[in-house]
């Protein structure tokens, strides 16, 4: 219930919509008794009376009229039911979108992107109905109920009685589905998600999949979790089957109870007959909106599920930054120095453990160690990817977890292993480092990673689309662009993790002398595995399990004869040395 109560405070941003809305809604509900009470007084005052019959025109246009009252009313509320619906759907997606910006990454590690994409895509609609086509239904239906059974109990107040006999059967048969049904439909959405997550993980790998055969297997994989999803809909359908017709049967009785209690009023001359042509038209206006309000439950129980769902991010605990955080002052020196500095990313083994390392302004800081040893966690810890439990981040002084995360990412550029590119045009991409660069700022980016050449080769060069995640491109030009959109940004700090993995020897050369330049007057880390990039450093830093177990020049570190003698002879001395 506290979801559902929640949706409801968005009611709040539009009240004069909301206020339309009602108007419409109620004088709609009104304007449908207008034909009954017609209908009643030709058959009793019109058509008894040969002296009136001329009389049946203007009272059957009048009735016309009502229905003409009615549907104008009705196309207005539409009307201002979509806009409203509209822009509750936008704010509550924004609202979504802006709070996953921040969260942690640690937030999105244990979740699936197929997961997330059905909540801000299907389930904010599924919530919302509950707040538009809730009122909508609840509303019109409450104003309808009422001011129909008012006229019929002043009509005749013992055949109104048993006209509403039928309504504490429905309202018991309510709460029975009612009972577990929010479980039937977590079910189902849950279910939806794993399928929706299957199928983002396996478009993203199709051509892993078809490189290792594996169509058969996902296949499977994909059935399984669709008949997941046809189960829990069958449950829900199962149960829908049992107590739609059921309550429409004890709905129905209501007409039986109005022939034989109203027909035995007439022939006992209580009741005139107007009066029960009337009671069965408005019998029928009656039961619409009992039979809405069942749909409204029906509907509250779905949009209960997915809004629970909504919130369950909305009321994650956002990426820690203090309100009175620092911000970076635009000439700091960029001295980064990590002191007694342990991590770990939550399960019992630590990651790192009591590391110590410095990088004076200007220098380059390599950091170098088997897999799995840190050094890609180093990294993340610099621009607050993460938070650490123990120890201290310390830029020209300052605590890193005291900095404003904002102001802390604008001076860090980072290139990671991986190379990301998003689905838009070379241009987009770049200038997600330098919202304002220039057309000269772009290209000058681009000859320094070299990346100018065969991006004039491109149909439409700096606009040609790169496709999702770069597919148009091969590995090495898409890692070149990202080391682009890192110079373009001329960040005082910059993050260099596996950079040069994915180009060719020719091609690293050519970027690793460009970096050279880039590196004057600037604090980079460095994580490689090519003895090119690491022999020029100014601080070598050899961690294993965690821990900084060597640190020294090449030089320094070969003599030592320790273990970055042996990463040296296994991973770097197959390489070609020559600058």
């Amino acid at each position: 219930m506290n979801s559902v109560l929640r949706v409801f405070s968005y009611l709040k941003r539009y009240p004069g919509l909301a206020a339309a809305q009602l108007f419409c809604a109620s004088l709609m509900a009104l304007s449908v008794i207008v034909f009954p009470s017609i209908a009643g007084f030709v058959t009793d005052e019109i058509l008894s009376d040969p002296s009136r019959h001329d009389e049946l025109f203007k009272w059957v246009f009048l009735g016309v009229g009502g229905f003409f009252l009615k549907d104008f009313l009705n196309c207005g509320r539409i009307l201002v039911n979509n806009h409203f619906e509209q822009n509750v759907i936008y704010d509550v997606r924004s609202d979504l979108y802006r709070k996953i910006q921040n969260l942690p990454l640690r937030w999105f590690d244990t979740r699936r992107t197929g997961d997330i994409m059905t909540r801000v895509a299907e389930d904010v609609t599924s919530m919302e109905r509950v707040l538009i086509d809730g009122i909508e239904l609840g509303l019109v239906s409450s104003i309808q109920l009422l001011a129909v059974g008012a006229v019929m109990y002043y009509t005749n107040l013992q055949v109104g009685l048993w006209a509403t006999l039928p309504i504490p059967f429905l309202i018991l048969g309510a709460w029975i589905y009612s009972k577990d049904a929010r479980y039937r439909h977590k079910a189902q959405r849950d279910a939806t998600s794993d399928l929706n997550s299957l199928l983002h993980d396996n478009i993203s790998g199709i051509r892993q999949i078809k490189s290792y055969a594996a169509e058969k297997d996902e296949l499977a994989h994909f059935n399984s979790l669709s008949a997941k999803v046809r189960q829990s809909s069958l449950r829900l359908m199962r149960w829908w089957a049992v107590y739609n017709p059921s309550m429409s049967f004890i709905q129905m009785l209501g007409y039986s109870l109005v022939l034989f209690f109203g027909g035995r009023e007439v022939i006992n001359e209580q009741m005139e007959l107007g009066d029960l042509v009337m009671y069965f038209l408005l019998l029928s206006l009656f039961y619409e909106p009992v039979n809405n309000l069942r749909q409204l439950n029906q509907l509250f129980l779905s949009s209960r599920a997915a809004a629970d769902r909504v919130f369950e991010i909305l009321d994650s605990e956002n990426e820690p930054n203090l309100e009175n955080a620092k911000a970076l002052p635009n000439d700091f020196a960029a001295q980064v120095e990590f002191k007694d500095l342990s991590f770990s990313y939550g399960d019992d083994s630590p990651t790192l453990t009591d590391v110590n390392l410095q990088a004076l302004p200007g220098q380059t800081v390599a950091l170098v160690g088997p897999t799995g040893a840190g050094k890609s966690t180093i990294v993340n810890l610099l621009p607050r990817f993460y938070t650490y439990q123990k120890g201290h981040i310390l830029i020209d002084g300052h605590e890193l977890a005291e900095l404003d995360k904002s102001s802390l990412r604008e001076n860090i550029g980072y290139v990671t292993q991986e190379a990301f590119l998003f689905n838009g045009t070379v241009r987009d991409n770049l200038l997600l480092a330098r919202r304002n660069a220039t057309e000269e700022q772009l290209w000058a980016a681009l000859s320094n990673a070299c990346c100018e050449s065969f991006v004039k080769a491109l149909p439409q060069q700096l606009d040609t689309n790169v496709g999702e995640r770069g597919v148009k491109l091969s590995g090495g030009e898409k890692q070149r662009l990202s080391i682009a959109r890192a110079l373009l940004k001329d960040p005082p700090i910059l993050l260099l993790d596996e950079a040069t993995a994915s180009v060719d020897t020719e091609t690293e050369h050519l970027i690793q002398t460009a970096l050279d330049r880039l590196m004057q007057n600037r604090t980079v880390f460095v994580i490689a595995h090519r003895l090119s990039t690491i022999k020029n450093a100014d601080r070598i830093y050899v961690l294993d399990q965690g821990r900084v177990v060597e640190q020294g020049t090449h030089e320094e570190l070969l003599q030592l004869g320790g273990l970055y003698g042996e990463l040296s002879k296994k991973s770097f001395l197959d390489e070609d040395q020559n600058p």
